[in-house]
């Protein structure tokens, strides 16, 4: 069997402030930073063999609290980044209402969309996560890694592993910050979701 463990990176002060972050590089703040704290204890009761992570600073401070319990190396995949989000970067919903009176009808309207001209889809990521996911899994066959990534990029991850499709990919929750899922791969059954958005008991709401 092969098990990824998908791994949000804590909070960052644009998530507090609901900006989009995109590939944009914020590191975590004091809550980001305890919350990853907290968490790495329990992802390490997994025994990864690996720890693969986005290169932007708020997953690799995150998998550090993980190898430092570990003792694992930390590898980056930049396939594993955030949606990218364009120009929409540091902007809020209320800021892109004011810009654009279209977006929060695009937003509401429960399908996909460009996130600015020069962003991707959630359709996009989707299949990039799960390009990333297989390599992943494939390379390090029955063993379990730990793979550190972002919200929304998790989110369709999960979901197109799965084989889904946009629209029911979307029936998951939200994943929180420093929240996992688990994916196990049975070489006769092929990918079952054990668990999604998990939490660390002390890590603080958000």
């Amino acid at each position: 069997m092969t098990r990824l463990v998908l791994l949000r990176h804590g909070q960052t002060d644009w998530n507090v402030e609901r900006r989009f972050q995109g590939q944009t590089d914020i590191g975590l703040n004091d809550v980001g930073r305890a919350q990853a704290a907290a968490a790495a204890p329990h992802v390490a009761r997994e025994r990864p063999d690996l720890i693969v992570s986005s290169p932007l600073g708020r997953a690799l401070s995150t998998a550090d609290h993980v190898a430092a319990q570990t003792g694992q190396e930390i590898v980056t995949d930049p396939r594993l980044v955030e949606i990218n989000v364009g120009t929409w970067a540091g902007l809020t919903a209320d800021e892109m209402q004011r810009r654009d009176p279209d977006f929060s009808r695009t937003s509401r309207s429960g399908g996909d969309f460009r996130r600015s001209a020069t962003g991707e889809t959630a359709d996009e990521v989707g299949l990039r996560m799960r390009m990333a996911l297989l390599d992943i899994a494939c390379r390090f066959e029955g063993g379990t890694v730990l793979v550190v990534s972002h919200g929304l990029a998790i989110r369709m991850g999960v979901g197109y592993l799965m084989g889904w499709g946009y629209e029911q990919t979307c029936q998951l929750g939200i994943m929180g910050n420093c929240g996992w899922s688990v994916l196990d791969h049975h070489p006769d059954r092929g990918w079952r979701l054990e668990a999604y958005n998990r939490q660390a008991p002390a890590v603080p709401a958000t």
